[in-house]
């Protein structure tokens, strides 16, 4: 055992004056007789070996390091690590083996509602049902983590690999994330940030539910259902995310409200966004590429500006299923689309005519599918050359009047891993 104090525990050591520990815990049933022993701010170092787990962390400021090879196992049982004190810091273990009941939330960090300010860093979380668990503590940081999640369940039967249950200000980062239900799912909760993480191998890579004020930037979503799931949320920030491969939607918005969502990347998927009774939401400079549907826009959305991104190869850029005229351009300015045979005779980098992706075509098509057969009639292109000729004849839809000529290019393009990689995580 040494001793040596250190700032995280300064308040409480000038209350105490005692001087904080570092203690070595061999592998075995040693660690809850070390934590019930440790002092507020002492470090426990987890040496290499399999020590058992289900404890409960109950002292502040408590740092749980481990040495290379450090395991600790819930046997199965439980949560495998259970915090219930402020200022708790986890890190370079792997953590496995907790229960498997989803009502009793069994999982491999479990951070309480007391458990604020908590630090989980550079750990490995593999077979637990669920990750990590946040529920109600404030302003937990998750970082460099990995997880695994139990693959030997069907993907319904897992629970998220980062569960968050109304824990304002949680910070997740730079982790690499696959296995469970969901990468991160958060209910009830404000002001929390996931940036910077990989997801595969998931249903959604990030499901927000009633989680407002919060920030998803920098992300990758690699073969997955579905990338990037808001719902019920209002005020978010979406950056920089890139979905690729997502196999049904790359964007999802339902019942999501005043939010931005720019500079993202949507490659390879059926819908790259979906919106739904979603409004007064702002999507620009974003990159939608090689979906079957572009954009789904639907029930009622109402404010929604989409200026400034590129729709590229898709096969049908714009699906809305309504009567109303939409201009998606803003002050001069719309969007980029790969399939608009226009021209730029004065050089301003805006088409000299409006765009429209859909005609009256497209709309009894959506509403009767099987006029498909007729696509190819004497009368179907009689009718659109009419509309070529006519605009005035077309039906209320989606309209850009300042189409750009050459598409803007987010950031976010050099995260896409090379074709073909996409999907490789299932």
């Amino acid at each position: 055992m040494r001793c040596g104090c250190t700032l995280l525990a300064a308040a409480l050591l000038a209350a105490t004056g005692a001087c904080a520990a570092e203690t070595i815990v061999p592998p075995g049933d040693g660690l809850a007789a070390a934590i019930a022993a440790a002092n507020p701010g002492d470090t426990l170092r987890l040496a290499a070996g399999v020590h058992r787990g289900s404890v409960v962390v109950d002292k502040p400021s408590l740092v749980l390091q481990g040495e290379p090879g450090a395991v600790l196992d819930g046997l199965g049982a439980g949560m495998a690590i259970h915090v219930t004190a402020p200022n708790v810091t986890i890190s370079g273990l792997t953590v496995t083996g907790s229960g498997r009941s989803l009502i009793d939330k069994h999982s491999g960090i479990f951070l309480d509602t007391t458990a604020d300010h908590a630090i989980v860093e550079d750990d490995l979380l593999k077979d637990n049902l669920i990750a990590i668990y946040l529920e109600g503590s404030h302003s937990t940081t998750i970082r460099r983590v990995r997880i695994d999640g139990l693959r030997i369940l069907r993907r319904p039967e897992r629970g998220p690999a980062i569960s968050v249950w109304n824990a304002p200000g949680a910070l997740i980062e730079d982790s690499d994330i696959a296995g469970g239900r969901d990468g991160v799912f958060s209910v009830t909760s404000r002001d929390d940030v996931v940036r910077n993480n990989r997801f595969s191998d998931l249903r959604f890579a990030v499901h927000f539910m009633y989680t407002n004020h919060s920030m998803v930037t920098g992300n990758v979503s690699i073969g997955n259902n579905v990338g990037y799931v808001m719902m019920y949320s209002d005020h978010l920030t979406l950056d920089g995310n890139v979905s690729d491969g997502d196999r049904d939607h790359g964007l999802l918005f339902n019942y999501a409200n005043y939010s931005r969502i720019t500079g993202n990347v949507v490659r390879n998927s059926e819908k790259c966004v979906f919106i739904y009774n979603a409004n007064h939401n702002r999507f620009e400079g974003n990159w939608f590429e090689g979906c079957r549907i572009g954009v789904h826009f639907t029930a009622g959305s109402e404010g929604n500006a989409i200026t400034g991104n590129a729709f590229v190869g898709n096969q049908t850029q714009v699906k809305y299923v309504g009567t109303r005229n939409l201009d998606w351009a803003e002050h001069g300015r719309g969007n980029y689309w790969s399939d608009n045979a226009a021209f730029d005779l004065n050089g301003d980098g805006i088409a000299d005519t409006p765009y429209r992706p859909n005609d009256i075509i497209d709309q009894v098509v959506w509403r009767a599918p099987a006029a498909k057969l007729l696509m190819n009639s004497p009368a179907v292109q009689v009718v659109r050359w009419a509309q070529r000729q006519f605009p005035a004849i077309h039906p209320g839809g989606v309209i850009d009047s300042a189409p750009l000529m050459q598409p803007p290019r987010p950031p976010a393009l050099a995260k896409l891993p090379p074709r073909g990689e996409a999907g490789q995580a299932q």
